[in-house]
């Protein structure tokens, strides 16, 4: 199928493709969510910023959950507090508290959830990071959460909450397994400890700015397709996420066994890529007023046939 026409079938039609191939495990960390909001409401940004930067941004991060789902994708993480948060800003200090509890208490939230019957989980070291803290609080309600969504079936909805390492909390998960079961736990057991049910390795990952992938413990085994918009998270619309499901499903999957079988032409127009692309890099930029922004690297020979 070629680039155009999957770009204009139904959802309901590409979520079917990507059924086909499996379940798909997503991590898309919503990020730039104040440089979008500052942006797109300048006037809510200057008058009340707190109140309408919550209101707004938590609307549209509901929007990117029903587009993602709707698109067939039917587990996703979405990373929402690490500990850096603990240290900007005044201004970023009072929306701490009610970010941490937006997954559990928000009533649109929760009525999103029980419309596309997602179950929800927060997984990550809140205890180790939040319980003597004055947001200890969540921990209940996160609880409450994962309970009030045990039964939902369709879809799945992981936040993480100070997951960016979990090399202390396995450790402890091997001790107490062993301790129970006298032997060691395997990978199975510990994603099942570590999230509260078991996730199969990661296929895509959608992140923003500067390439890095993150807060998906476990669930990383370097197969997983990397993808970085180059504007913030809440910008993702339906074109986008298309583009990045083609390039999942069709151009990624590719036969690397060998190049016997390229034509002299082939061959010819990727010497001349490469050659054209001498000291490229993807993943370099420019900082312009204290804000990183990529550089376009790659230059080809020729039109290249496709899109994304």
């Amino acid at each position: 199928m070629d680039f155009e026409t999957f770009q204009q079938l139904p959802t309901a039609e590409i979520a079917r493709l990507v059924k086909e191939t499996g379940p798909k495990v997503c991590v898309f960390p919503i990020n730039g969510t104040r440089r979008w909001f500052i942006l797109e409401y300048p006037e809510e940004a200057r008058s009340n910023f707190a109140e309408a930067y919550m209101r707004l941004t938590w609307r549209r991060q509901i929007e990117l959950y029903r587009l993602i789902f709707d698109h067939g994708i039917e587990t996703l993480l979405t990373p929402i507090f690490g500990p850096d948060l603990l240290e900007r800003g005044e201004e970023y200090a009072q929306l701490i508290l009610p970010g941490l509890l937006w997954c559990a208490r928000d009533q649109e939230l929760l009525d999103f959830y029980a419309a596309y019957d997602v179950r929800v989980r927060v997984y990550g070291d809140a205890r180790r990071y939040l319980q003597d803290t004055p947001y200890a609080a969540v921990l209940e309600a996160y609880e409450e959460l994962a309970q009030r969504t045990a039964s939902h079936r369709s879809f799945r909805l992981f936040f993480g909450v100070c997951a960016h390492d979990a090399t202390e909390t396995v450790a402890e998960i091997g001790i107490r397994f062993y301790q129970q079961h006298g032997r060691a736990p395997n990978r199975r057991e510990i994603v099942e400890a570590y999230y509260g049910e078991y996730l199969e390795p990661v296929d895509i990952f959608i992140g923003f700015d500067r390439p890095a992938a993150f807060d998906m413990p476990l669930l990383a085994t370097g197969s997983e397709d990397l993808y970085f918009t180059v504007s913030p998270s809440p910008y993702l619309d339906t074109y986008t996420l298309r583009t990045i499901l083609y390039d999942h499903m069709y151009s990624r999957r590719v036969d690397e066994s060998g190049y016997s079988g390229l034509t002299p032409e082939e061959l010819a127009w990727m010497r001349n890529f490469y050659r054209a692309n001498l000291g490229r890099v993807l993943g370099v930029g420019v900082k312009r007023g204290g804000v990183w922004y990529p550089l376009p690297q790659v230059e080809f020979p020729n039109s290249i046939a496709g899109g994304g």
